[in-house]
């Protein structure tokens, strides 16, 4: 509900700044941009401090607060009168939410040791699958009940959410209680950052996330130089940007069961190299088809990636303090995601081919990396042992 809710804005959100006033492209373009940016690289720079809380004074109240200010924000929005407003309350969102993060702690800590990396794939499967309906169905509300009464609906979303995190999710049967010395102590940044091999994390999460958001700003036009008739390419991107959603989903869910039967490293080894051959095989390929068929790789590189690195990370993070740990994992992927549509866009000036092609090298870089920082590595399918 909180993904499909912060992208539900997305499809109409130019239409709206419009409609505020603003007549120049160009500067609906760039308020659009600003809205859509300001939240994520926000929330990269306090998700470590209400994970820091959320391991004090426990998880739920902690996505509840979240829930209820995405729930006011978005009510706010259809009342604003300024394109200004409109980023205002993006900021606001970004600096008072972070359940991205603290779901994924709370899946660690319900699940059985042996169901942690299931449990964090799956709420990964649902972070992603949020994102991808979101858009559609937000472009959907707005031919209905207008693009005001659309922020309306999104508050009700949110609100729906809270509600699943309040009446749902028991804090009393997690393994691992946020009370006595643990949730106590002050946890500091270099706590999180001395965890065995947490900076290795941290890079693979960023990479993954790096690579995983550099399509939006080039793929469109990447099609259409491939030889897409200019028509079709709104419908061959959406089945391309879907093949990735839908096949990074599958990884995410997948991961529990490789964790299952093989190493850590090896498991975030296999997802870097599945997603640097998909990178190059889309850089190659003379055709949509063939492209959402290399996207497949790509997508499952991502979601494999991406999950044993949280599993891996549930693993080595003490008990009582994996609020901080995830919020520091949280904040490297959103930082990947800010970044990513900058850097893409900037590099596709020059050669949208090009965009492709480093996100091979950086998939490539980061299969070196793990192979050689952690494949002596003491963690086994995703638990710590001497």
């Amino acid at each position: 509900m909180g993904f499909a809710g912060f992208t539900l804005v997305m499809p109409f959100l130019p239409l709206f700044i419009r409609q505020l006033g603003v007549t120049d492209v160009g500067q609906i373009a760039l308020w659009t941009g600003l809205s859509l940016g300001i939240t994520p690289a926000l929330n990269a720079l306090v998700s470590p401090f209400w994970g820091r809380l959320a391991d004090r004074y426990g998880r739920k109240i902690m996505v509840g607060r979240s829930m209820m200010a995405c729930v006011a924000a978005m009510a706010a929005m259809a009342l604003v009168t300024r394109p200004w407003h409109v980023l205002a309350l993006r900021g606001i969102l970004g600096l008072l939410t972070g359940y991205g993060g603290l779901t994924l702690t709370m899946a660690a800590e319900s699940a059985p040791a042996e169901r942690v990396a299931w449990a964090i794939g799956t709420v990964q499967t649902a972070q992603r699958l949020g994102p991808a309906v979101g858009p559609i169905i937000g472009g959907v509300v707005a031919g209905f009940v207008g693009l005001r009464r659309s922020f309306v609906v999104t508050a009700a979303v949110y609100a729906i959410g809270l509600l699943f995190a309040v009446f749902l999710y028991d804090e009393r049967a997690i393994r691992t209680p946020t009370s006595g010395e643990n949730g106590k102590r002050t946890v500091r940044f270099a706590d999180v950052m001395a965890l065995e091999h947490f900076m290795v994390l941290m890079v693979v999460i960023f990479v993954a996330q790096f690579a995983d958001r550099s399509f939006g700003p080039v793929l469109p036009l990447y099609l259409e130089q491939i030889g897409v008739p200019h028509d079709s390419v709104p419908i061959a991107a959406g089945v391309v940007f879907s093949v990735a959603a839908l096949s990074g989903a599958i990884g995410h869910h997948l991961c529990g069961k490789l964790l299952e039967r093989y190493r850590a490293p090896a498991v975030i080894s296999l997802g870097a190299a599945a997603a640097t051959l998909g990178s190059m095989l889309i850089a190659i390929v003379p055709n949509a088809w063939l492209m959402s068929v290399a996207t497949v790789f790509f997508g499952l590189g991502v979601g494999i990636s991406m999950t044993a690195a949280y599993a891996v990370a549930a693993a080595v993070i003490p008990p009582g303090t994996h609020g901080a740990g995830f919020g520091v994992l949280t904040s490297a992927s959103l930082v990947g995601m800010a970044l990513s549509p900058v850097a893409a866009g900037a590099l596709g000036g020059v050669s949208l081919r090009a965009v492709f092609v480093v996100d091979a090298i950086l998939m490539a870089a980061l299969f070196v990396g793990v192979r050689r920082f952690m494949v002596a590595s003491t963690v086994s399918n995703g638990s710590h042992s001497s």
